[in-house]
């Protein structure tokens, strides 16, 4: 282990198996909490290469507890953080606009390390208990069309590093790692990043496994589609540029986006979209997240019918009673 730390502090890259060593012992305990604040640190300094994240998520789902749900054929919505824009729940509101369309989602998220609320954060606040009970997602997922995954449930390195992560409020690469790991492993995945270079090495990632994907960088910081300006989008097709113009909708401006200074406001504004009385750009970010996630999922759907779809699970109320299902079942 202090020979992997060493490595790490002379900013020496690790082999993709010393990664998973290194993470292995994050999750059994080896380190104690100047260790692993060190390691973070020395990711915080420079950047994460293939490798090495290829090497620390092998060890993060060789130890994951493992979900099998509806044959794999769910998608999950999960951005980064770690742009340092503290949005609204943007992507998990998604989850539920694309519930709400008939496609099935598993959702993987945690508490928020550089933002206000995560998704987790919010979902706890509505009154969701966090389970790793295989038949409590399961039944979920086959009532509402959704579940949620907190992910230091499944994930004991997660859990481990956590309260350190939170201490430092900014992003390491346990942001890069999170929607790598979903433990359902779901067939389609959207996934927000916080920078081009992290949106190429996941699309080198991804690309060698049967995954239908999308993963966004908005060119002014956005780990999401924020309509501020054009989106990066990389894709088992390759690379583009798309405008808000593609999906039919106008641009936005970052006050439109905050999600305030607290867990209660993020939750209002989070309220406030399913129940389709927000404003107009909030509206439509959620609108273009939810198209290219049911783009995903449904390949042969084009952007403008995709936002139409989103809007009608929206304004005919099912987004919202998948929400108020999934928390009633609680």
């Amino acid at each position: 282990m202090k020979k992997l730390l060493n490595k790490l502090l002379d900013s020496q890259y690790l082999t993709r198996d010393e990664a998973s060593t290194l993470m292995h012992d994050i999750a059994f305990g080896e380190m104690n909490e100047s260790q692993m604040a060190s390691v973070l640190s020395a990711y915080i300094m420079r950047a994460i290469n293939l490798e090495e994240l290829q090497g620390f998520r092998d060890a993060l789902l060789e130890l994951a507890i493992k979900v099998d749900l509806n044959d794999q054929m769910t998608i999950d919505l999960c951005g980064t953080g770690g742009d340092g824009k503290n949005t609204f729940n943007i992507s998990t509101l998604s989850a539920f606009v694309v519930a709400g369309a008939g496609i099935p989602v598993a959702k993987h998220g945690n508490y928020g390390a550089t933002s206000a609320s995560g998704s987790s954060n919010v979902m706890e606040y509505f009154g969701y208990k966090f389970s790793n009970n295989p038949d409590k997602l399961k039944k979920e997922l086959d009532s509402t069309n959704v579940c949620f995954m907190h992910a230091p449930l499944f994930h004991p390195a997660l859990k481990a590093v956590g309260p350190i992560r939170r201490q430092l409020g900014m992003k390491t690469f346990f942001n890069i790692l999170g929607p790598l790991v979903n433990p359902a492993n779901p067939r389609f995945q959207v996934s927000g990043v916080f920078s081009i270079e992290v949106g190429r090495i996941y699309s080198y990632l991804l690309q060698n496994e049967s995954k239908h994907f999308a993963v966004v960088y908005s060119l002014d910081g956005y780990d999401e589609v924020s309509l501020t300006s054009d989106t990066k989008l990389f894709s088992g097709s390759g690379e583009e540029l798309i405008t808000p113009e593609q999906f039919g909708l106008s641009k936005t401006t970052s006050d439109d986006l905050t999600g305030g200074n607290s867990v209660e406001d993020a939750a209002r504004v989070f309220a406030s979209v399913l129940e389709n009385r927000c404003s107009q750009p909030q509206k439509n970010v959620v609108l273009a997240n939810s198209a290219l996630a049911i783009r995903c999922y449904k390949a042969k759907i084009n952007l403008m019918d995709a936002v139409g779809i989103a809007r009608e699970s929206i304004d005919s109320g099912a987004a919202l009673r998948v929400f108020k299902n999934l928390i009633n079942m609680q």
